[in-house]
């Protein structure tokens, strides 16, 4: 069986409530369910910390077991390098998602300090980038 964990970092938490006008009407909560009956087939797990260090003990904790990672390390992409070394540190593929479109936004948020080590981008799709991701993940296994 496919394993597949999704990690999300600060204030994602707020989804549905937090400028809706950029990230949308619909918790993460809701939108996972959704996502686990798209992927029967697949175990899906869920992950959210606003803290920068829960993050990366959950990578290093799933990222030498599991099939891969969607990862949307929020404003963390931006600076964390702690971030970015724990993914290099680890043999699972993660995918790095944004909801909105981060190049068209503050200059700020063009610098993806952990894309770099990730196997893929998706930026500005929505909650569909984690669709988008899961189904990268699944073809890379297959």
């Amino acid at each position: 069986m496919i394993q597949i964990q999704i990690i999300n970092g600060p204030n994602l938490n707020l989804l549905g409530i937090r400028e809706p006008d950029i990230y949308g009407d619909e918790s993460f909560e809701e939108y996972f369910r959704k996502l686990q009956k798209q992927f029967p087939g697949v175990v899906l797990h869920y992950f959210q910390s606003n803290h920068e260090g829960d993050i990366i003990d959950k990578l290093h904790e799933i990222g030498f077991s599991y099939h891969g990672i969607v990862m949307n390390p929020a404003a963390y992409s931006h600076y964390s390098y702690a971030i970015s070394d724990a993914v290099k540190a680890i043999p699972t593929p993660v995918v790095e998602v944004h909801i909105s479109d981060v190049m068209g936004r503050e200059d700020f948020r063009k610098n993806l300090v952990t894309a770099q080590n990730c196997v893929k981008i998706i930026s500005g799709k929505g909650l569909d980038a984690y669709r988008m991701a899961v189904e990268e993940l699944i073809n890379r296994k297959n």
